[in-house]
């Protein structure tokens, strides 16, 4: 039996064995993709300040550093069940079944797909697939491409996929209706482009991100959109269908009111060779039920979220969660909360020792920094609704768990 088995190879997941591992325990890591890095993988972008961030170079200084310290990773694992005995949790994975004194769950976000006709051609794919794609594997999905979807995700992947040598059309909203839900709302993306502003290239656009209402952006935004880094980016249309006969050649799109209505005889057909769809992210949280955690919904934090304390402690004594599965945020709040979960692990295991208590604490206060620092937030209200989070987890299972 070792100390810790940590599911998921992500910036929280190897934060967390880097701080568990500096305090003497045996950590050992899972992660089903072939390559440890989780979503540092697809990431390439460049902060405010001109410098470039290349997550492929930042999983691997991650990597290195947890296994100078003697970190077992083992990828293209899947597990597919977990039990907890007395004092132990039994992982059971493809290759074999590891008990440990502590787990840790950081299994990331899954991409939300919106079902649009013609979504199963070839070359439709999330956007998370696109960005895979190109920034990890070095191909590109395409030529020419529409992405579907206005959010945080889609613009920020359009960026990388114009570096990686690709037209990207234009950027435009899933035709409004049921399954759309908020996509296809041009004022509730109106917020989420808002949150962008401070990144556009345009001094005028980052002016209005910060006085425009979405309300009052969304009907005053242009018919044709305006373009970052050229990308056109358009809430007044929407895709009805992807088109092709045995892959994509196009989408049929229209144009719609500030709220989001079809209007009439605005239809017209563009050529693509590809289609990107970005419906958002949720938390990849079900190995957190197989386990029996207690969940609880926060659309702030992307859905359904295992119920846990600022320490990473869930109500499963033994049970840490951290990154995406906690909310969805950026990968530095992963990384940050990953070391909060590996020094809280190593305080239940008795191996914090000389200042443990403020090594613990001033890792939850710099995860709370790192938050308000964030240069992109997935959504608004985020911090209070962890405070909230986080108070129904102490009135309701604090007593019952192991004091940190």
């Amino acid at each position: 039996m070792i100390d810790v088995v940590i599911i998921g190879a992500g910036p929280a997941g190897l934060g967390a064995a880097v701080a568990a591992a500096e305090h003497g325990l045996q950590v050992c890591v899972v992660d089903e993709f072939v390559k440890p890095g989780g979503r540092l993988l697809g990431q390439l972008h460049e902060e405010p300040d001109g410098k470039w961030v290349n997550g492929i170079e930042e999983a691997q200084k991650l990597y290195n550093q947890a296994i100078g310290l003697g970190v077992d990773i083992r990828c293209g694992i899947s597990v597919y069940d977990l039990r907890k005995l007395e004092n132990t949790w039994c992982v059971y994975t493809t290759d074999e079944m590891i008990e440990s004194k502590c787990l840790l769950l950081a299994t990331g976000a899954s991409e939300t797909p919106i079902p649009i006709p013609g979504w199963t051609l070839p070359g439709v794919m999330s956007i998370g697939a696109a960005q895979v794609m190109g920034n990890v594997h070095r191909v590109k999905p395409g030529e020419k491409g529409i992405i579907i979807g206005v959010n945080v995700l889609s613009v920020a992947i359009a960026r990388e996929l114009q570096l990686c040598g690709v037209h990207v059309e234009s950027i435009l909203l899933p035709q409004p209706g049921l399954l759309a839900g908020s996509a296809g709302n041009p004022e509730k993306m109106m917020e989420s482009l808002l949150r962008l502003s401070h990144l556009a290239p345009s001094p005028l656009i980052r002016m209005g991100g910060k006085w425009v209402s979405p309300k009052l952006g969304a009907r005053l935004f242009p018919k044709n959109g305006f373009k970052m880094w050229g990308i056109p980016i358009q809430l007044r249309k929407a895709a009805l269908e992807i088109l092709g006969d045995n892959q994509v050649e196009g989408v049929r799109m229209a144009e719609v009111s500030a709220n989001g209505e079809v209007l009439p005889g605005t239809e017209k057909t563009v050529s693509a060779d590809f289609v990107c769809i970005a419906g958002g992210l949720t938390p990849m949280a079900e190995l957190a039920s197989v386990a029996g955690c207690s969940f609880c919904y926060v659309p702030e934090l992307g859905g359904h979220v295992p119920l846990h304390n600022e320490f990473m402690q869930t109500n499963l004594a033994g049970l840490y969660i951290a990154g995406n599965i906690t909310g969805v945020e950026s990968a530095k709040v992963a990384r940050a909360q990953g070391k909060v979960a590996g020094l809280s692990m190593a305080r239940e295991l008795k191996a914090l020792v000389y200042g443990g208590n403020e090594k613990l604490y001033a890792a939850v206060e710099e995860v709370t920094e790192t938050r308000r620092n964030a240069l992109i937030q997935f959504q608004p209200g985020i911090e209070e609704a962890r405070k909230e989070l986080h108070r129904k987890f102490d009135e309701t299972y604090k007593q019952k768990l192991v004091s940190i």
